[in-house]
């Protein structure tokens, strides 16, 4: 403090100007001042100079991290290494892989529609006539007539007034969520949600409150400490990727509407399989109405590639002009447009599809739960095992791809540390015998390593 008036009876002030450059110089003094004690504790204490002026990495090698990143190689090294497996044939309920044929297990083709000569004769139909890209954005001269169709088609098999397609589900979920919350708003994420939406609360300049998985205290713990008059989005999962479990949907639309909150839930996992007409989880709890934001992906069920959004007429349009992954992004490309259209005409005639599955997955839940095996509290085609430690988790799905069973181990950090699992999810047009030839594959592999 005695410096600082020292220093300020050096100085004259004649006017507010004179007190503006009072100000600067004033600064200047003390940046000088930092800059030299950085330099005097540098040779005091022999530092290099990383210290005294961080660049964020050693030596600022922006690549260190890369560098000291071993973990892939040290699991390739183990010949256990399970990611990024280069599939020779489509994707069916039987794959090719290192030309040997593998019983596929762990797809998201819930309704066997990839391989559907419907749905690929569409898509080829649409090259013919549109070509193979839009070459630009739907804000621009990317917007087809398909696109509009799909859209329509899309509102009104979910419910809502209108529909608005991204070019991935991952981009869709990363638009609404960082466009929609703007900075006096609150974002309520369960804490597991599906990394694109976590990844559009990181962008949004809203406060993000995470609640505890499928917690609906916590939620409504969280939800009523904050101001009333803000704004307010509850987003979830409809199916959690991972687990396979269902949000509790009846209980987030009760406290939304009690503390005045809008609710968005990602049918990524659920469209197609769920309620009466496939159209979900909302529609499977009858909450249509009382669900704000409907989002789903084209990935899955769907046979394609992309993503909607479908919600009021006011809020799409709003999405239309403002939403920067909408914006900026190129369009769906006509094939994949069609595709999905064509899927969804099945999806609405052929209820059987829809039906099978669900028979395949009650038939696979109570027989690998029969052979000892900790399935958790899955309610959906995606049916999680328990395996626990990481390596154990990456052995046994070596072994059952040699085993001739291609399965997807999850583990850490993409799963809680110590909750290793093997991901398996279902196809409508999986066989029986199929499922036997895994079954006895699994209780092979699961006593050999004792799982089970």
């Amino acid at each position: 403090m005695a410096k600082k008036k020292k220093i300020l009876r050096g100085l004259r002030v004649n006017s507010k100007r004179g007190m503006k450059n009072l100000s600067r110089k004033v600064s200047k003094i003390y940046r000088e001042q930092r800059f030299k004690v950085r330099l005097k504790a540098r040779d005091t204490l022999k530092l290099s100079e990383e210290h005294v002026f961080p660049t964020g990495t050693k030596k600022g090698d922006l690549f260190e991290k890369a560098h000291k990143f071993t973990t892939a190689k040290e699991i390739i090294a183990a010949g256990v290494y399970p990611y990024f497996r280069a599939i020779e044939s489509g994707q069916d309920t039987e794959v090719v892989y290192h030309g040997k044929t593998l019983i596929m297990i762990g797809s998201n083709n819930y309704l066997g529609l990839t391989s559907e000569p419907r749905v690929k004769e569409a898509s080829i139909e649409a090259i013919r006539k549109y070509g193979t890209g839009c070459s630009g954005s739907r804000f621009l001269n990317g917007t087809l007539d398909l696109h509009v169709k799909l859209e329509k088609a899309i509102a009104e098999f979910v419910g809502k007034e209108e529909a608005l397609l991204y070019s991935t589900g991952f981009t869709t979920n990363v638009g609404v969520v960082s466009t929609l919350p703007q900075k006096d708003d609150i974002i309520y994420c369960d804490r597991i949600n599906h990394a694109s939406i976590i990844d559009g609360t990181r962008l949004s300049i809203a406060k993000t409150v995470k609640y505890k998985h499928n917690d609906m205290e916590d939620l409504e713990r969280l939800i009523s400490k904050d101001n009333p008059k803000k704004g307010k989005l509850i987003v979830t999962d409809g199916v959690f990727s991972m687990e396979g479990e269902l949000c509790k949907l009846p209980d987030i639309v009760r406290i939304a509407q009690k503390y005045g909150a809008k609710v968005m839930v990602d049918d990524a996992h659920s469209v197609g399989i769920f309620g009466k007409t496939g159209a979900g989880v909302a529609e499977h709890f009858g909450l249509v109405d009382k669900v704000d934001l409907l989002m789903g992906t084209f990935s899955k069920s769907f046979a394609s590639m992309g993503g909607y959004i479908a919600g009021d007429s006011d809020v799409i349009g709003y999405l239309k002009h403002t939403s920067r992954a909408q914006i900026f992004q190129a369009s769906m490309p006509p094939a994949n447009v069609a595709a999905a259209l064509k899927a969804l005409e099945i999806m609405r005639t052929e209820p059987e599809r829809k039906e099978h599955l669900w028979k395949i997955v009650a038939f696979m839940l109570k027989s690998i739960r029969e052979l000892g095996f900790k399935t958790g509290h899955t309610e959906s085609a995606i049916i999680p095992i328990f395996i626990g430690d990481d390596f154990r988790c990456f052995k046994m799905g070596k072994r059952l791809e040699e085993e001739g069973v291609f399965v997807n181990p999850v583990v850490s950090p993409a799963v809680a540390q110590g909750q290793a699992l093997i991901r398996t999810s279902f196809t409508a047009t999986h066989t029986m015998k199929e499922m036997e030839f895994v079954l006895d594959k699994f209780k092979k592999v699961g006593k050999e390593l004792g799982v089970i």
